[in-house]
């Protein structure tokens, strides 16, 4: 989509496909891997002599030993272009000075060089003509080596693109002079280079005063990053204010009772750290009440506590129970049990003998007893439901031997959290046959718990009953990339925003089981849509059961549309559907996208769907603004998507061509990042840069996505984005909503940190969490 230069802001500079962009450095070899030259050769030598065969090394080894191992093939047809050019039977294998050659050849500063290379390559026998089978066995190995499967598939009618494109006279081949015109004319001059470092230098001179000296830059990022967290800092802060406080007036009450004086502080401890458990195993509910947390986003809660947080902050607070069940139970069993056991008869009958009904117990009787048994099976039970709700166990990172290979993954988590409900029942238990207290206003473990128990039982009960919506499927597509499309019939009482998220159950896969998926449909939209990629059993059997029921495409689809099947309506097919039932929705910290000037929208493979809503609803709402003249949404939102299988692509297609087709005032800019490609200017990728700018000229359908959007080869600069966009949009607020890999937050979090410091630019970051 083109740019508009209205009030909306300058928009950014387009980063050409990977034609336009690196083809001046055309090289063959990725210098992230290789590094700097001398140490590149030095790495290159060593692996000479460990892949070399009496001191030759050979065609099949080349790539490994030059960086290219994940590319043998292609690897291997520049070993023979290289071995021609020098006139080396390539048969023989080249010895290291041969290898020093050929690496000077490919890593040569001059373009002529490296273009003369790629022709060789392509030209196998060296008759200084290429013909269309020629071309297109070099765009098989390009595809191969990038992973484009549906490219290689492709591959000859691409061929016959690039010779009608280069061959006008139908002569069947091509020469070295007309490949290398079409390379060159691709070249972006360096007035793109010079206007970037232009508007660099200008976002260097608006920096903000409090920003130039050191120490004021200090205060100023302190000052910055207490504003960007202080819901986070001042909840946190009472949370850690009120467990002190209840530890030391615990262990203060316990230091002037009479027990001090045969358990000592042991005992202290012991009874603080239990005060504490109290009060956590209460706030614990809380935040996972999650209908109840996202009512409260839209009060005035919602401006002074971080609800986006709610997981984080449940996983803190789970942290401070285990940490006062640890204390507790190690001075207990350590050395409150002993010195009741091991004390002197009349000692005992003076100080505790009421307590303990004039009985001396032994240490076993003190385990045996309700507490003792209590205290056991609670430890037993955390630390398996806390164990499993590790991030390893949680996400199946871990890999167990067979008889225990359940105990990994999401249904093992959550059907062990459900053995909690145990743990409350003997808690209370626990807290309710103590020895040292005897009154009943003094046992206080089941005041703390039972307004929050009973706070959450009622939110089950609601979800479970109240509003448990069953639809119906107006439609199912299946999707080669393992991802499933629900089109699902709207409740009239269903209301949501975008960015929000539902649950979703299949009665006929599990009756127990509800998972979480962001809601792809525009709230203006009479449906409902999600779209679930299959990563665990129960999304695999639940688009293995839709496949069933889906008919393929009578006819094949022509070049640019999808291979995909699909459902018909549910009245005009008698195949039995799946049953599915929805609750929700809920709040995710993408809803409140309407507060910001700019949208930064970053999703990673499936990640994106969070975001599909929040682009429909900008288009829908920004078609009735101009009608109105009312502003209901941000001026303009930046969409970039990352994946890295082509696949992807088949379920992210459509909504790529309704965003062209639809966004009329072009508020929304999107790119698409295939990571599987070797980054613009790579040989691997020359090829298929030219077919892409070749077919997207001609009918305007980018070759990789088969979508009106083009796509960028390898990783994004982030820091290049950010920065582009802190130019284009000085003194804006930019919401940047990221859903994706864990690995990524972190970078990008510092990025928005630094740009808001060094620009009159605000980035906020915020990360969806499931």
């Amino acid at each position: 989509m083109k740019n508009n230069n209205n009030a909306q802001g300058v928009p950014l500079p387009r980063v050409g496909s990977g034609a336009r962009n690196g083809l001046m450095g055309l090289k063959f070899l990725d210098r992230a891997k290789t590094g700097k030259e001398l140490d590149a050769w030095k790495s290159i030598e060593k692996r000479f002599h460990e892949n070399t065969v009496d001191g030759k090394l050979f065609r099949d080894k080349f790539g490994v030993c030059t960086g290219m191992g994940d590319s043998k093939e292609f690897a291997a047809e520049l070993f023979d272009a290289l071995a021609r050019r020098r006139r080396i039977i390539a048969a023989n294998g080249v010895t290291i000075q041969q290898l020093r050659d050929f690496w000077e050849d490919i890593t040569s500063q001059d373009l002529d060089m490296r273009l003369h290379i790629f022709f060789d390559m392509c030209d196998k026998n060296g008759d200084g003509k290429l013909s269309e089978e020629e071309v297109t066995e070099v765009l098989v190995l390009s595809a191969s080596a990038n992973k484009l499967s549906k490219f290689k598939q492709n591959a000859a009618a691409y061929a016959s693109l690039i010779m009608e494109e280069l061959d006008p006279d139908h002569k069947g081949y091509i020469e070295m002079w007309q490949l290398e015109t079409l390379l060159r004319g691709m070249i972006s001059g360096d007035g793109s280079k010079k206007a970037s470092d232009k508007t660099r230098t200008l976002a260097r001179t608006m920096i903000p005063k409090e920003y130039r000296t050191t120490i004021s830059k200090c205060l100023s990022i302190s000052r910055d990053k207490f504003f960007d967290n202080w819901k986070r800092i001042w909840l946190v802060s009472l949370w850690i204010c009120i467990n002190l406080s209840l530890f030391t007036w615990k262990f203060i009450q316990y230091r002037h009772q009479a027990a001090f004086r045969i358990m000592g502080y042991c005992l202290c401890f012991a009874k603080g750290a239990a005060e504490t458990t109290k009060f956590n195993m209460a706030l614990i509910l809380l935040p996972v009440c999650r209908r109840s947390l996202t009512k409260l986003r839209d009060t005035f809660l919602g401006t002074a506590v971080p609800f986006d947080d709610n997981i984080n902050f449940h996983k803190l607070i789970a942290a401070g129970v285990l940490t006062g069940v640890v204390v507790h139970t190690v001075m207990h069993l350590s050395c409150d049990l002993v010195r009741i056991s091991s004390c002197p008869n009349d000692t005992f009958e003076m100080i505790l003998g009421e307590g303990f009904q004039h009985h001396h117990p032994s240490y076993m009787d003190l385990v045996r007893s309700i507490p003792g048994v209590t205290g056991i099976l609670m430890i037993i039970l955390i630390t398996f439901s806390f164990t499993l709700a590790t991030h390893s166990f949680r996400r199946n990172v871990i890999k167990l031997p067979w008889p225990l290979h359940h105990l990994a993954g999401f249904n093992a988590f959550w059907y062990a959290h459900h053995l909690l409900v145990f743990v409350y029942i003997l808690f209370i238990v626990h807290g309710y046959f103590l020895f040292l207290t005897r009154q009943w206003y003094k046992k206080t473990t089941w005041m703390y718990v039972t307004v929050p128990m009973l706070i959450y039982t009622i939110e089950r009960i609601h979800t479970l009953y109240d509003h448990n919506y069953k639809v119906d499927i107006i439609k199912a597509v299946t999707y080669t990339g393992n991802v499933l499309a629900l089109y699902m019939s709207r409740p009239p009482d269903f209301k949501y925003k975008s960015g929000m998220y539902l649950f979703v159950k299949c009665p006929d896969i599990s009756a127990f089981e509800w998972h979480p998926f962001s809601i792809t449909s525009a709230p203006g939209d009479d449906f409902l849509s999600v779209h679930i990629r299959t990563l665990g059993d129960w999304t695999t059997e639940l688009r293995n059961r839709f496949a069933k029921a889906c008919e393929a495409p009578t006819r094949k689809p022509g070049m640019g549309s999808l291979v995909r099947m699909e459902t018909k309506s549910y009245s005009e097919t008698h195949t039995q559907l799946p049953r599915i039932l929805i609750k929700g929705p809920y709040g995710a910290p993408a809803q409140n996208y309407k507060k910001y000037d700019i949208l930064l929208l970053i999703g990673l493979g499936i990640g994106a769907t969070p975001f599909i809503s929040i682009i429909k609803d900008i288009v829908n709402n920004e078609s009735l603004s101009s009608i109105t003249d009312e502003k209901k949404c941000p001026d303009r939102a930046y969409f970039y998507w990352v994946t890295r299988e082509q696949d992807s692509f088949e379920w992210f297609k459509g909504v790529m061509d309704d965003i062209s087709e639809y966004d009329h005032n072009q508020v929304i800019e999107m790119h698409n990042y295939l990571t599987s490609m070797y980054a613009e200017g790579d040989a691997r990728s020359a090829l298929i840069a030219m077919v892409q700018s070749l077919q997207h000229a001609k009918n305007g359908v980018d070759v990789v996505s088969e979508s009106r959007i083009r796509t960028h080869f390898a990783r994004p600069n982030w820091r290049k984005i950010l920065g582009d966009l802190s130019v284009a949009h000085p003194s804006t607020r930019i919401g940047v909503f990221y859903c994706g890999s864990p690995t990524l937050t972190k970078p990008l979090k510092a990025l928005c940190q630094e740009f808001s410091m060094n620009s009159s630019t605000r980035f906020q970051f915020h990360k969806e969490n499931f």
